[in-house]
């Protein structure tokens, strides 16, 4: 257990408050003061002083019985995602439905989603829930920087317990305001009247690199790396993202779609560019390369064969000199 200021032991004892509480309805409310799509632990510390009672946290990745935010509940992120040969289709409306309920979620609490901190890779699993959540209806949602570990580097309460908090009985309607499927990608892509953007590295866009899917990228896509919009292991101020979505030129199309791999990476961008820098019509093609690729669909910068394995082979040799 970690040593406690007497600020942060009455941080904890609001949450211990809330948790013996936790079979009350939570009371309708607007977002609280303060509340930011993207949250500092600093920040978040603050709103759970004043308003613990009426926040969930929600713990996607890292070891949870090692160490959360008091009072937060645990919804490991492969529930939220598929199996292996697509990890990013979507699974049920019903099953995220259940999800959201067993943690206690209504349309109107105001919910942190938190992943382990580990890198910024790790933040897509937060990002990703976000958007389901968001798509589920939850109105007031945040990520909270730096994940977990920013929280603990930060010195702030840390619990290792489990915890248990009583499912809302909230009618969860699935929405797809902040989705594409492939069969409207495919049309996006015929009538060019969109902007694809692939978040993943560069090797993957260039077709150099690949995983689940085929190298290559989806016609006629631009490449925005997930990464440009850290620093670090902290994501970046919406003021920042909103420079580099402008200097990228991603701010002026009808519908900007986002994909990577298997929706992960993408994620990242989505949030970002949606939540973060206000990109109107930005929206998340969360089965990305893994389904379209597997689909046969035409793609961008994909080799043939010997001029793949002779790139391959000469980025090996190169990594050795």
């Amino acid at each position: 257990m970690s040593r406690l200021s007497p600020r942060k032991t009455a941080l904890t004892l609001t949450l211990s408050t809330a948790l013996a509480t936790a079979g009350a309805a939570l009371p309708a409310l607007a977002a609280p003061e303060g509340w930011q799509p993207l949250l500092e632990p600093a920040a978040l510390a603050a709103l759970l002083d004043a308003h613990g009672e009426d926040i969930r946290i929600v713990h996607v990745t890292g070891d949870f019985g090692a160490g959360h935010i008091p009072g937060a509940g645990h919804a490991p992120y492969p529930q939220w995602r598929s199996g292996p040969e697509n990890p990013g289709a979507l699974r049920s409306p019903e099953h995220f439905a259940d999800l959201a309920r067993d943690l206690g979620l209504t349309h109107d609490t105001p919910t942190v989603v938190v992943h382990g901190g580990a890198n910024p890779t790790d933040m897509g699993a937060a990002a990703r829930v976000y958007w389901t959540l968001r798509s589920l209806g939850v109105e007031d949602l945040a990520l909270l920087n730096g994940g977990f570990a920013a929280w603990a580097e930060a010195g702030l309460p840390v619990a290792t317990e489990p915890v248990e908090i009583a499912p809302s009985e909230t009618a969860f309607e699935w929405r797809d305001d902040w989705r594409v499927s492939t069969d409207e990608v495919v049309s996006l892509v015929e009538a060019g009247d969109a902007r694809l953007i692939d978040a993943r590295p560069n090797d993957f866009f260039t077709g150099l690199q690949w995983t689940i899917a085929a190298p290559g990228t989806i016609r006629n896509s631009s490449s925005l790396t997930f990464e440009q919009f850290f620093e670090g292991n902290r994501m970046q101020g919406a003021e920042v993202i909103r420079e580099i979505a402008a200097r990228e030129g991603f701010t002026d199309a009808p519908l900007t779609v986002s994909f990577c791999n298997t929706g992960h990476w993408a994620a990242i961008n989505w949030f970002a560019l949606s939540e973060l820098a206000q990109v109107p019509q930005t929206r998340l093609y969360p089965e990305s390369m893994a389904e379209y690729a597997a689909l046969g669909h035409p793609l961008d910068n994909a080799p043939n064969r010997l001029v793949y394995y002779w790139r391959v082979t000469a980025n090996w040799v190169s990594d050795l000199f």
